[in-house]
C-alpha cells in the first residue's frame, strides 16, 4: 500500500507547479472559449440521439470500472507472476486514478457546473428535451453544485492520467500507447455526447494528462 503514496506530495506540488501550472490555466481558457461561442450547446444538441447514446454509454462504465478493478487486475498478476514491474506500473496507475479524481472533484467544488440534460441521470434528466442552452450553467462557490457534476469531466481526468502514465512508463510501447489512447479518446467522447459538457471532455483531457505525466515520470525511476 505505501508505494500508492509514491512522492505523493512531490507530485501534487509538482502539478500545480510552473509549466504545468499553465495547463491548467489552457483548461480554464479554452472551457470559457468553447462556453462563449456556444460550441458547447451546438455540439449537444448535433450528438445527441439513440445510436449514440447506445454507442457511448458503455464509456460511462469502463470510465467508472476501469480505474479500479483494472487496476487491482493488474496488481494481482503482477504478484501472482512476482513481476515488479507489473506491480509498480500498477500502483503508478492507481495514485494517477486517485489524484486524477480528487483534483477533478476539487475543481467541480468551485466551478459548480450544470450537467447537460440527459435521461440517464435524475438531476440532469430534470432538463432533458430542454431547448434551452443551459451550457452556462456555472454555480461558481464552494459546494455550490456538489462534487460529482461539473467541469472537468472525472471519467475524462481519470482515463487521461492513466494513459499518460502508461505512455510515461511504457513510452517505446507503441502498441500499448496506442491502445491506451483510443481507450481515453473513447471514454472522453463517450461521456461528452451523454453527460459531460465537450469543454468538460477537453479539460479534463488536459488535466489528466499533466497529471498522468508526473506520477508516471515519479515511478519510471524506480522502475527495474
Amino acid at each position: 500500500m505505501p508505494e500508492l503514496f509514491h512522492r505523493l506530495p512531490r507530485n501534487i506540488f509538482a502539478i500545480f507547479n510552473g509549466r504545468n501550472l499553465l495547463w491548467h490555466a489552457l483548461a480554464i481558457v479554452l472551457t470559457m472559449l468553447i462556453v462563449r461561442s456556444g460550441f458547447d450547446w451546438s455540439y449537444y444538441l448535433s450528438t445527441r440521439g439513440d445510436f449514440i447514446r447506445v454507442l457511448a454509454w458503455p464509456a460511462i462504465v469502463l470510465g467508472s470500472t476501469v480505474p479500479i478493478f483494472g487496476t487491482l487486475l493488474l496488481l494481482i498478476i503482477g504478484e501472482v507472476a512476482r513481476n515488479r514491474r507489473i506491480i509498480t506500473t500498477a500502483w503508478a496507475l492507481g495514485q494517477a486514478a486517485m489524484l486524477g479524481y480528487l483534483i477533478s472533484c476539487g475543481y467541480k467544488a468551485f466551478t459548480g457546473r450544470i450537467p447537460p440534460p440527459f435521461h440517464g441521470f435524475r438531476m440532469s434528466a430534470l432538463n432533458a428535451g430542454s431547448l434551452v442552452d443551459t451550457s452556462h450553467g456555472f454555480q461558481f462557490g464552494f459546494l455550490k453544485g456538489g462534487v460529482f457534476w461539473g467541469w472537468p469531466s472525472s471519467h475524462t481526468t481519470v482515463t487521461f492520467a492513466m494513459t499518460a502514465c502508461l505512455i510515461a512508463l511504457y513510452p517505446k510501447h507503441k502498441t500499448l500507447v496506442l491502445l491506451a489512447l483510443l481507450n481515453a479518446l473513447y471514454i472522453g467522447l463517450g461521456v461528452s455526447v451523454t453527460i459531460h459538457w465537450f469543454s468538460e471532455f477537453a479539460a479534463g483531457a488536459i488535466i489528466g494528462s499533466v497529471i498522468g505525466t508526473v506520477v508516471g515520470r515519479s515511478f519510471a525511476v524506480r522502475s527495474p
